[in-house]
């Protein structure tokens, strides 16, 4: 059994690419694995946040991992602010991270990009985000592309401790989905889809309405060709649909493609639109069960309270091999 560990920040409504691209695989991982799922709320400070904002959020993500189909009896399920050893390793992997392995990190460049002001976590959190995947001696972190180089960074920071102090972390894996791993914006097919876009018909909220999805997908730009085929460079849109579409369902691109051989997009889009619809609502009446119960709390407490047990025997481990702290005496 291996363990795995995912972190989504609770930065607005998740859309249907992050269910394809993580929670919909994490689904298949906690039946053989022994899964850590965390809500990666001090990751989010990095950016300005409203606090009322930001626990609603909070709130809002683990009611949706939990209708995806999270089980707590099978994985465990926490917000990271909650497990102070976090933070605690965060800052001794601060200390053999260099500024120039930082600052080349594409996600802070394009984050700080033009702004005058940029907070100092900003260019430190992936050592952050490497101490929260080392505490639980995680073998695998499944991803999206562009997390890909802060993975490559986790590695070199275990591999850097392990030699210069002592060999006590496990060197996690990659892992990302060959389908589905990277839904393209609705509006900007060549560019993924975000929840933070200031465009909302550029992607499809976990808790959209079916109405509003149908209308979303119609709207979806493709091109004046009229032919479904996956073709990424040429046809960025009609491809996207079609991973969508794939992912959705269970059906090959190759299947699809067949299926609507000389039928125009009409028609593709609006089964595109009931693909979606008909994942999507289950996991919402779920949602609206669980977000204002006790049921919730109660499994977050459990689960934080596990991951502290983990993490703290991790970190003491951490400590002993750089020196921190005393040894107490034997009595």
């Amino acid at each position: 059994m291996q363990t795995i560990f995912s972190g989504i920040q609770p930065s607005g409504t998740l859309t249907i690419g992050n269910y394809l691209g993580a929670i919909q695989h994490f689904i298949e991982l906690q039946e053989s694995n022994d899964c850590f799922f965390c809500i990666v709320d001090e990751h989010a400070i990095t950016v300005p946040q409203d606090r009322l904002e930001l626990r609603k959020n909070i709130r809002s993500l683990a009611s949706l991992y939990l209708a995806s189909g999270i089980n707590p009896d099978k994985s465990t399920l926490f917000i990271q602010s909650e497990v102070p050893a976090h933070t605690q390793l965060g800052w001794m992997l601060q200390s053999i991270s260099y500024i120039g392995e930082l600052e080349r990190m594409t996600q802070f460049k394009d984050k700080s990009a033009g702004k005058e002001a940029v907070s100092s976590a900003l260019l430190t959190y992936p050592p952050l985000m490497a101490s929260d995947i080392l505490l639980y001696k995680t073998d695998v972190v499944p991803v999206g592309e562009d997390q890909k180089q802060h993975l490559e960074l986790t590695r070199n920071l275990a591999e850097r401790f392990n030699n210069r102090y002592n060999d006590i972390f496990t060197i996690p894996e990659v892992s990302i989905p060959k389908v589905g791993a990277r839904i393209m914006s609705l509006q900007e097919p060549t560019k993924k889809m975000s929840k933070s876009d200031e465009n909302e018909k550029a992607f499809i909220s976990m808790l959209d309405e079916p109405k509003r999805i149908e209308k979303k997908i119609k709207s979806a730009v493709t091109d004046s060709e009229g032919i479904v085929k996956f073709d990424k460079e040429n046809k960025p849109g009609v491809s996207n649909l079609l991973t969508i579409y794939a992912s959705c369902s269970g059906e090959t691109i190759e299947t699809l493609e067949a299926k609507y051989e000389g039928k125009g997009y009409g028609e593709f889009k609006a089964d595109v639109a009931k693909a979606v619809v008909d994942i999507l609502k289950p996991i919402q009446d779920r949602y609206y069960d669980l977000i204002d119960s006790e049921k919730l709390d109660d499994i977050l407490d459990n689960g934080a309270d596990k991951a502290a047990y983990e993490a703290n025997k991790m970190l003491r481990k951490a400590k002993k091999a750089m020196g921190l702290g005393r040894v107490k005496k034997k009595r």
